[in-house]
C-alpha cells in the first residue's frame, strides 16, 4: 500500500468510523448473548491491506479512542488492538490471500484473540472482572459474529483504499495504456486487393526487361 497524505486521511477516518458505529450503535445489539465487535474486523482489514505498520497503528489508534470514549483504563484495547494488527500485517506480508473465505476466517480468529488477550490484560492489571463460562461463551460468539462482519466489511475498506493498493485491479477498463486498437477489415482488405494488384505490374515490367534484353543480344549478334 502507497501511503499518501489523502490515504492516510481516508485511514483515519475510517477508524473514527469504526470506533463511532461500535459505541453508538453495535454496543446495544445482542446476538445470541453477546455484543458484535466491528473494531478489530476492522484493524484486521487494515492489516491486511496495509501490512505490519498501517495494522499495527491503526490498531493502537482505535484502541486508544475506545478506552478515551468508554472512560476504561488507557492501553488494555490499544495493546490488544495493536497485536491484532501486527499479526494481520504480518499473515499479509508472508502469505496470500487465495480464497473468499480467508478473510472471514482470519477476522474470526484474531477478534477471539483480541477478546481473550483484552481479558488477559485486564486481569493481570487487576481490574475487578468477572470471570465464568458465560464469558468464554461471549467471547467465541463474538469470534463467530466476527465471520459475518468481515464479508462486508473487508470489500468495502479494499473499495476507499483501492488508489493506494498496489495489486487493485478494477473489475472493468475502458482504455489500456499500450493496447493497440485493432486495424478494421476494410483496410486489410484494401491492402490485400492493392497486393494483388501489384504483383502483376511487377512480373509484367520483369518479362518486358527480359524481351529488351533478348532482341538487344540478338541486335548485336
Amino acid at each position: 500500500m502507497i501511503v499518501t497524505k489523502r490515504i492516510a486521511l481516508r485511514i483515519a477516518l475510517i477508524v473514527v468510523a469504526a470506533v463511532i458505529l461500535q459505541v453508538s450503535f453495535f454496543s446495544f445489539l445482542s446476538v445470541l448473548g453477546a455484543t458484535p465487535n466491528i473494531i478489530p474486523v476492522v484493524v484486521v482489514s487494515l492489516g491486511l491491506l496495509g501490512g505490519v505498520m498501517v495494522g499495527a497503528v491503526c490498531g493502537f489508534v482505535a484502541g486508544f479512542l475506545l478506552d478515551s470514549i468508554l472512560l476504561q483504563t488507557l492501553g488494555v484495547s490499544s495493546l490488544a488492538l495493536l497485536s491484532v494488527g501486527y499479526l494481520a500485517g504480518r499473515y499479509r506480508e508472508g502469505f496470500e490471500i487465495a480464497g473468499a473465505l480467508v478473510v472471514p476466517l482470519l477476522a474470526a480468529g484474531f477478534t477471539l484473540l483480541y477478546a481473550a488477550g483484552f481479558a488477559a490484560i485486564q486481569l493481570m492489571l487487576g481490574v475487578e472482572t468477572t470471570v465464568s463460562v458465560l464469558v468464554v461463551r461471549e467471547i467465541f460468539v463474538q469470534a463467530i459474529l466476527a465471520v459475518a462482519l468481515a464479508i462486508p466489511t473487508y470489500p468495502l475498506v479494499r473499495r476507499i483504499l483501492a488508489p493506494a493498493l498496489v495489486d487493485y485491479a478494477p473489475a472493468h477498463r475502458l482504455l489500456v495504456p499500450g493496447l493497440r486498437r485493432r486495424r478494421p477489415r476494410s483496410t486489410t482488405r484494401s491492402s490485400s486487393s492493392s497486393s494483388t494488384t501489384v504483383a502483376p505490374r511487377h512480373g509484367a515490367r520483369r518479362r518486358r526487361s527480359s524481351s529488351s534484353r533478348r532482341s538487344v543480344r540478338g541486335g548485336i549478334a
